[in-house]
């Protein structure tokens, strides 16, 4: 499978994988913004200009939720079972377009070509398992005696509008959609500025294939997120992104008493007892970290909590394996480390770095630009390692969403949980012990929504997915997911009236 991705990747040009549309596509047609407006997207790999796209505004959103509620009439009368063929169809066509899909995504966020494979084909598995659930979409009934029923049904909202961040464009594009669409509503996606392409791409792949209005695409910056999460047409808002602009969805939704759905940030722990071994403990500590992606990942696990029994042992070792990642071109099959979005998030993971080195961190690995020439003019940084990090430090309290791992001693289990739950997040955690009683304890007295033991950074599909305190309301990935999509009507039939 590598080698035939590596042949093409090599025959396929970048160019030949630009989204061909570059308007606002919404009414099952592509649309120029009200504005006249684009916006450059610049590939962070290079710093090049890929290409300009639309640039919407505020006043291109009621046009959107109009044709878009249009097309929810027509898709919600369509028979479930009907619903899941269109989605099975659309897993297809992804599959078929997979090399090139996952190029592109390179191109425009950053990431390696050979990890946004995966991201891919998870995006076709999204579409398949919610296609698979249309029939779980069930009501209950409550005995009333003879003469009468009460039953309950499940039906779509409406419209609904979902916000996807820079960082997996494909994946949480297409694999967003899944759900809303199973449960029979239309969907208006809002890409992130910084990569939207593939979401346009999809829009061309999937034209003609659901009614006019099901599936949107609208470019543009935070006035659109704002009008989509305002706007009354707009039954449900959903965002995967930052605390900040999950408080900004939330207000703004609240004019209208939508629903919400937040994915939201995490700084999130990996805990590692006396009792387990330290080699795994290592490989753990960076797999968790998700250095591939520049740590670029809500789920990363960038507080690592090690006993002192394996402190230094641990350090070691991970000091040894993280030179596996080396900062390349995304594009590059053989690259194991891509470019972070942004001049702007370059800026802030070495400010924290710096902030990190005056506190009296101790510097494990990375910390610099690469020194590559070939990559001066991408936004790139090395995989970079603190230890003895105390919870006073900004590095161990707040979300960089760069390649920056914080180690931090640990010896009393008290302490440790205090630390661990001592801030406003609560998305993942990592749980390491030969000890069933510890894992089982410390798995329920640390505030995450989501807790592996013995492992790290791996979604399940059907395990739900979401966290706690600021890290989000709502759970994906699962049935629950789907349900989040619909709402419960109760009908009561009196068959004898008097």
């Amino acid at each position: 499978m590598t080698d035939e991705y590596n042949m093409q990747s090599a025959a396929t040009a970048w160019q030949d994988v630009l989204p061909r549309f570059r308007n606002l596509y919404y009414g099952g047609n592509w649309h120029a913004p009200i504005g006249g407006e684009f916006r450059a997207v610049n590939s962070p790999g290079t710093g090049t200009e890929l290409c300009k796209v639309a640039e919407a505004d505020e006043r291109d959103v009621p046009l959107v939720v109009d044709v878009a509620r249009d097309g929810f009439q027509q898709w919600r009368q369509v028979k479930p079972l009907e619903r899941a063929k269109v989605l099975r169809k659309m897993a297809s066509i992804i599959r078929s377009n997979l090399h090139e899909l996952a190029l592109l995504d390179a191109i425009d966020c950053g990431n390696p070509v050979r990890m946004l494979y995966g991201d891919v084909a998870a995006a076709a598995e999204l579409l398949d398992f919610f296609a698979g659930l249309v029939t779980e979409m069930k009501g209950s009934s409550i005995p009333m005696g003879p003469g009468a029923v009460n039953f309950s049904i499940r039906e779509p909202y409406g419209v609904v509008a979902r916000i996807i961040p820079f960082n997996h464009p494909l994946l949480t594009c297409a694999g967003k959609i899944a759900a809303p669409l199973a449960a029979g509503n239309a969907v208006i996606i809002k890409p992130s500025e910084q990569s939207p392409l593939s979401a346009l791409r999809l829009a061309e792949l999937f034209d003609e294939l659901l009614p006019p209005g099901v599936f949107n695409v609208v470019t543009g910056g935070k006035a659109v997120g704002a009008a989509l999460s305002q706007h009354p047409g707009v039954s449900m808002i959903t965002l995967v992104g930052s605390i900040p602009t999950g408080r900004a969805v939330m207000r703004a939704a609240a004019e209208t008493i939508k629903p919400v759905l937040l994915e939201l940030g995490g700084k999130n722990a990996l805990i590692a007892l006396p009792d387990t071994n330290p080699d795994h403990v290592a490989d753990a500590v960076i797999r968790g970290m998700n250095f591939e992606w520049c740590g670029q990942s809500c789920g990363s696990t960038s507080r690592a909590y090690i006993h002192s029994d394996i402190y230094e042992d641990v350090i070691e070792k991970v000091a040894s394996r993280i030179t596996r990642f080396k900062p390349g071109i995304p594009s590059d099959p053989e690259t194991t480390m891509g470019a972070l979005i942004s001049q702007a998030q370059l800026s802030r993971v070495e400010s924290y770095v710096a902030q990190a080195k005056l506190a009296g961190a101790r510097l494990i690995a990375g910390g610099l630009r690469p020194a590559n020439e070939s990559l001066k003019n991408g936004y790139f940084f090395e995989a970079t390692v603190f230890a003895d990090v105390t919870m006073d430090m900004e590095i161990a309290r707040e979300e960089i969403f760069g390649p920056v791992l914080s180690i931090i001693k640990w010896d009393d289990k008290s302490k440790l949980i205090q630390q661990v739950n001592q801030l406003d997040l609560g998305l993942t955690c990592s749980i390491w012990t030969d000890s069933l009683q510890d894992a089982n304890q410390l798995a329920q007295d640390v505030e995450a929504g989501f807790v592996w033991v013995n492992d790290v950074a791996k979604h399940f599909l059907g395990a739900p997915f979401g966290g706690v305190k600021q890290s989000g309301i709502g759970r994906e990935e699962c049935l629950g997911e789907l349900l989040a999509f619909t709402r419960e009507k109760n009908i009561h039939i009196n068959f004898a009236p008097a």
